[in-house]
């Protein structure tokens, strides 16, 4: 019979420690090592094979045979693109965020319309009552005969009704609370958060079922649990938007089956979660013309363009230490393009508070907004009104320069269709294509030369 020994496990990385200690020596966190009961010996894990061989054998790169992996499609093409074409067979998504941002909304509508197809959908919650689950569902419109309910945590019961339906999709909301019996932790540890997703992986790679788990979120923003957690799964996803906001944009930060960082928005509305197909007029509809500070840039979500609004406000500090404050974009982006400004264009901005914004709730991180934030930082400073119809993009590099960015011919096509008479671009993304018709490209080579160009006297 195997031993029992006892150690001391850090709930932030999953570090294993034989005997406590107040700092985690693997990640560096205090007070996370918690004592559980480890079983010693043979191993109890499961292992899984994803075909009838007992064994691997090695073969030439060349002579493996693919074949198209087998994708459902859900009702809602925002999801489907964030998950590269549609859910595929066997393979396990994680997807996790705030509390109340609306994860098990989506999951709901999603086994919903699965359901619909006549498609056995399972949906495993450990948080509510099947009362309660039923009470959304009524909310949402949702009525199916081949949606299960199953409000249970315990993971052997959860095998043994996953035998008796059969189920084509299967939804676990959420794994925090899911336990195994032989593992001595409490729910939501690493042990147990670790030995229920793999014997879920098991599970989703030997039947063909598609698993859907939701992992609760640490202050911080990112998943509970040992990292090992979004390692293991296919694809991870996150749902994000602010409380206030009816906005939610579910961004993909792993994919094995498709392309990351893509984005799907969607408005949470009194009977669910609705797709926004066209995003960048949603996010243009309330913006203030002849204003100074305020400008439009093309930014790249994966493979889609979005246009939004940036905004910006400059102001004479009433401290010692001027404020740079940032909402929607990297706070370290605009105290360098204020460098920038200062040196290259000659805006004594030293004694000015800068408070700079994304409108509508975006988060935006590449490079080609710089432009954008440049100019509303000038334009907020010199209380000149930029041209409204002039959408902006380009990279601002520290000597003054603006570079080239890439995909510049999507951006710009968006932006035409949206109206825009006039594309401020990098003279470098001048070649090698044809602008759409009813859209000016104007090229620039500096920071001061597209100052000069946008902001009107």
């Amino acid at each position: 019979m195997a031993k029992k020994k006892t150690t001391f496990v850090c709930q932030e990385c999953g570090n294993e420690s034989p005997k406590w200690m107040g700092k985690c020596p693997a990640c560096g966190r205090w007070n996370t090592l918690v004592e559980e009961v480890a079983m010693t010996g043979k191993s109890s894990r499961h292992t899984f094979q994803t075909t009838n061989e007992t064994k691997s054998k090695p073969e030439k790169i060349s002579s493996i045979e693919l074949k198209e992996e087998a994708r459902i499609e859900t009702a809602m093409p925002e999801l489907n693109r964030v998950l590269g074409g549609g859910i595929v067979s066997g393979s396990m998504v994680l997807i996790g965020g705030d509390p109340g941002i609306g994860k098990s909304t989506l999951l709901l509508q999603v086994s919903s319309q699965l359901a619909d197809k006549d498609l056995p959908v399972l949906y495993i919650s450990g948080e509510e009552s099947a009362k309660q689950t039923k009470l959304r569902a009524d909310r949402l419109g949702v009525t199916s005969d081949q949606l299960y309910i199953l409000p249970e945590t315990n993971l052997a019961h959860i095998v043994t009704h996953i035998e008796n339906v059969e189920p084509k999709f299967l939804v676990v909301d959420s794994i925090q609370t899911v336990y195994k019996e032989e593992v001595t932790s409490a729910p939501g540890s690493v042990s147990q958060v670790r030995e229920c997703t793999s014997e879920l992986m098991r599970i989703a790679k030997t039947k063909g079922i598609p698993v859907f788990i939701v992992g609760h979120v640490t202050k911080e923003g990112s998943i509970a649990g040992p990292r090992l957690l979004e390692h293991m799964v296919d694809a991870v996803l996150y749902f994000e938007g602010e409380q206030h906001n009816t906005f939610r944009i579910v961004r993909s930060v792993k994919n094995r089956f498709g392309g990351t960082h893509e984005m799907g928005i969607f408005e949470m509305k009194e009977r669910g979660l609705e797709e926004v197909l066209n995003p960048s007029e949603i996010f243009l509809e309330e913006r203030s013309k002849g204003t100074a500070g305020s400008t439009v840039v093309a930014s790249m979500e994966g493979t889609r363009p979005v246009l939004v609004e940036i905004q910006a406000l400059i102001s004479p500090t009433a401290f010692g230490n001027p404020r740079r404050m940032a909402t929607g974009l990297d706070h370290s982006r605009v105290p360098l393009l204020m460098a920038v400004l200062e040196k290259r264009a000659g805006l004594l901005l030293q004694n000015y508070d800068a408070y700079v914004k994304v409108a509508g709730g975006v988060k935006l991180d590449e490079p080609a907004i710089d432009l954008g934030v440049a100019v509303s930082i000038a334009s907020s400073f010199r209380d000149q009104v930029p041209k409204a119809s002039d959408v902006l993009i380009g990279e601002v590099g520290l000597t003054g320069e603006i570079r080239r960015v890439s995909r510049i011919e999507q951006r710009v096509q968006e932006a035409a269709k949206l109206g825009f008479s006039r594309a401020v671009i990098p003279t470098r993304n001048l070649e090698g294509w044809t602008a759409p018709d009813g859209i000016e490209v104007v090229g620039v080579e500096t920071i001061k030369e597209a100052m000069q160009i946008t902001l009107e006297n």
